[in-house]
């Protein structure tokens, strides 16, 4: 089953929802603010997308963390930190496909994604 990871209320989340139903593609919504960050799905989407995609830096909720915290984020750890803490900070929507995982909303990627067979 595909899953989608984000905020319910956050417009791209809701644009990609929308892409999914309207394509007929069966998925589940993990809501970040009810739900909380799996730590094994981040420390996973760290791994294959890397947190300089994964973290949001051009979102308000980076835009309103402390400079202190935001100048220590220089790693893979240490990003981690900031997203476990601030979840609006993770880049929306990821979404954990049968043949991986992207992290935004690409219609032209997802097509492919979504007619593509498990492998």
């Amino acid at each position: 089953m595909i899953k989608i990871y984000g905020i319910p209320n956050c417009d791209t989340v809701k644009k990609a929802r929308a892409w999914l139903t309207d394509n007929g593609v069966e998925h589940q919504f993990h809501d970040f603010k009810k739900q909380g960050v799996p730590a094994d799905r981040l420390d996973a989407w760290l791994s294959s997308a890397g947190w300089e995609t994964l973290l949001n830096r051009k979102g308000t909720a980076w835009r309103q963390l402390e400079d202190g915290v935001k100048d220590a984020v220089l790693d893979a750890a240490t990003a981690r930190e900031v997203m476990r803490s601030h979840v609006s900070t993770i880049k929306r929507p990821v979404v954990d496909w049968t043949n991986g995982t992207t992290v935004g909303f690409k219609p032209e990627d997802w097509a492919v994604r979504a007619s593509t067979p498990t492998k």
